[in-house]
């Protein structure tokens, strides 16, 4: 191949580009982003960016000197893939030709509708979007953060920290019962009663208050909740629109194989917007997580390198961590379809627990509040046993 293109500049892109270079690719490499900024860290925007204890500077994915000898373009969006001439096509009229082409492209952040326009109301996916919470969160007030999964979580204990008075609204009866099951969700989530941090469940969003500034948030069951600030936090959805009709296959994101093959020849997928193949389960996943964008992107590009001849191993299991009220909560594995949780170590009621999933007996996950030695222990034996 004499010129790849990477079309995502966050850490999938980033790791797919180092990932060539390792492998012996010394060829044209080009690498594209929608946004200005070059590769940085997301997890800490929702945590110690937010809080203000580091700053931008301490988000930067690339090492002091390290050179890819690749041609960024920051702040260019794709808008479409020609399969034919193999040429990604940039909002600016211009195209990148490529032999080989990495999707990296993430997801973006799910809104509220009706709140466009309304000052107040805030997603948290990009830096830029940190920037703006930031600014606001530093000047006090009432947060009500719509959704309590694990960003909208972070967000409430970053916020409760800086004195915020904090309300989560949450649509399903138990926060984090899809990641973790209803048992252990409603164990993690019961993080935000111990901190003062007021919990609504079981109640969905009818709409936002406040003609130019966001002033309430109004629930389906009738009642208003005051606000100042309002995060959303309802999920994401992965940036594929631009591939529509390239002949890449789309399902929940980029269909791929189990080491990021899509339906084209010379094309990969990585991170937030690949929907892989788990052997596991049998199933398509796409796996929103850290680690998942740092690791799999070398699957992804040994099988762009040998043009498919290899073949594809078995992925390790997802994992992915987040802090919370100064716990930290580890997880590995699927919790959808095990049949049994059990607690090894610690207590729940004291948020320091090691938890166990297994189907039919055999360990399929795992769950650490607090006991990071332990829970490092199970998740590589589940990673052993795949």
């Amino acid at each position: 191949m004499r010129t790849v293109a990477v079309v995502g500049a966050s850490l999938a892109g980033l790791s797919a580009a180092r990932s060539l270079r390792k492998q012996g690719y010394d060829g044209r490499l080009v690498v594209v982003g929608d946004e200005p900024h070059r590769p940085y860290d997301r997890p800490p925007l929702s945590k110690e960016f937010l809080a203000g204890t580091i700053g931008e500077d301490d988000l930067a994915l690339e090492a002091d000197g390290e050179d890819l000898r690749a041609e960024w373009l920051l702040g260019a969006r794709a808008t479409g893939l020609d399969r034919t001439r193999r040429a990604v096509r940039l909002a600016d009229g211009s195209e990148v030709r490529a032999d080989g082409v990495v999707i990296a492209t993430g997801a973006a952040a799910r809104g509220l509708p009706g709140s466009a326009g309304l000052a107040g109301v805030h997603t948290l996916r990009t830096l830029d979007d940190a920037r703006a919470l930031r600014a606001e969160l530093a000047r006090g007030g009432r947060l009500v953060v719509i959704g309590g999964g694990f960003i909208g979580a972070e967000v409430a204990s970053t916020a409760r920290a800086l004195g915020l008075d904090v309300t989560v609204v949450e649509a399903a009866s138990t926060p984090l019962a899809g990641p973790l099951g209803e048992r252990m969700g409603a164990i993690v989530s019961g993080l935000h009663a111990d901190h003062g941090v007021r919990l609504l469940c079981g109640v969905g969003v009818k709409g936002l208050g406040g003609e130019r500034q966001v002033d309430a948030v109004l629930l389906e069951d009738g009642r208003s909740v005051p606000a100042d600030i309002v995060v959303v936090g309802v999920g994401a959805r992965p940036c594929v629109e631009w591939l529509e009709g390239s002949g890449v296959a789309l399902d929940n994101g980029v269909k791929c194989g189990a080491d990021g093959r899509t339906s084209l020849a010379g094309v990969v997928a990585v991170g937030d917007c690949a929907n892989w193949y788990d052997p596991r389960t049998g199933a398509h996943r796409r796996v929103e997580h850290w680690t998942g964008a740092r690791e799999r992107p070398e699957a992804a590009i040994a099988t762009l390198l040998a043009g498919g001849a290899v073949e594809p191993g078995v992925p390790r299991p997802p994992y992915f961590w987040s802090d919370q009220y100064g716990v930290k909560i580890q997880f590995a594995g699927h919790a959808a379809g095990a049949d049994s949780v059990s607690v090894e170590q610690g207590r729940a009621d004291d948020r320091d627990v090691l938890a166990v999933y297994r189907r039919a007996g055999h360990p399929v996950a795992v769950l650490g509040m607090n006991q990071p030695r332990s829970f490092t222990r199970w998740r590589r034996q589940l990673a052993a046993a795949s």
